[in-house]
């Protein structure tokens, strides 16, 4: 499975992506070499959008912020969900994006 690095400061929400993605059998870790894939809570402005060539991403925002969607799309995120859906399949958009 995917080594996965995780960005996301709220605690609650991050425990329950991690948990999912854990359950499906990936390596999640808040910094990790060698990610696979790299997961990013778009809606924390203290959390950078991390740049790492070659490594896919995937961001989540709430799905009020078209705005913040539209930034990251713009800042080359591979994939970018409402918050809702990286509730609901975290680990499918996980497996997607890793190949």
């Amino acid at each position: 499975m995917a080594r996965v690095e995780l960005h996301c400061r709220d605690l609650l929400f991050g425990s329950k992506v991690e948990g999912a993605l854990r359950a499906a059998g990936h390596d999640v870790s808040r910094e990790i070499e060698g990610a696979d894939v790299v997961v990013v809570d778009l809606t924390d402005p203290d959390v950078a959008w991390p740049e790492e060539a070659g490594v896919p991403r995937l961001g989540f925002y709430a799905h009020v912020d078209q705005e913040t969607r539209r930034r990251a799309e713009q800042a080359g995120f591979d994939l970018v969900v409402p918050r809702s859906r990286m509730n609901r399949e975290a680990a499918a958009l996980v497996e997607k994006l890793a190949g």
